[in-house]
């Protein structure tokens, strides 16, 4: 986590001896970094009053909307970014928990179908108004438009980074339970 960013002049003195850097591109690098950072921290501290990860929060929201087919363990890992294992050990916590459920398919009983319990629809409902004011918090300091353009700009740094990314590799390390 970066706590203290170089100041912009001390940038541009470590341009002089490295050609490579870009003090504009660094200052915003490391601006975005430690937006990431308090972002971060800010949702962590959602997470861990609602006894959840951000990996068992993502399973909660993918499982909760509807879609048009019954989710697979592996459809819900590579909507999620993580390995297979990864999302076994989400779902194994979640039924442990009592919030998930997984059921075998009626054609086909290799195949397990992953779904909300009762208990899971009630738990997310409950907590879902808490998650959706700890986001506007964050988010608030900008107006509409400028969210939009925010938006926009991020979508360019993701277009940007998905030829580095190979067969995703990258965000599957990058993703934690």
């Amino acid at each position: 986590m970066l706590k203290d960013l170089p100041r912009y002049d001390c940038l541009l003195q470590a341009a002089e001896e490295h050609p490579s850097l870009d003090p504009t591109a660094c200052d915003a690098f490391l601006n975005l970094l430690r937006t990431g950072d308090d972002v971060f921290a800010e949702v962590s501290d959602f997470f861990v009053k609602h006894h959840l990860s951000q990996g068992r929060f993502t399973v909660l929201m993918l499982l909760q909307c509807p879609c048009d087919a019954p989710a697979t363990p592996a459809a819900l890992a590579d909507q999620s970014r993580v390995t297979r294992a990864t999302m076994t050990g989400l779902i194994d916590t979640l039924e442990k928990d009592g919030l998930v459920i997984r059921e075998a398919d009626e054609k086909d009983r290799r195949t397990l179908h992953v779904r909300l319990t009762r208990q899971g629809k009630a738990f997310v409902k409950k907590m879902l108004p808490d998650y959706f004011r700890c986001v506007s918090a964050i988010i608030k300091p900008l107006n509409k438009t400028e969210r939009k353009q925010f938006v926009h700009l991020l979508q360019k740094l993701q277009q940007g980074l998905a030829p580095s990314r190979g067969s995703g590799e990258r965000a599957q390390a990058g993703m934690k339970n």
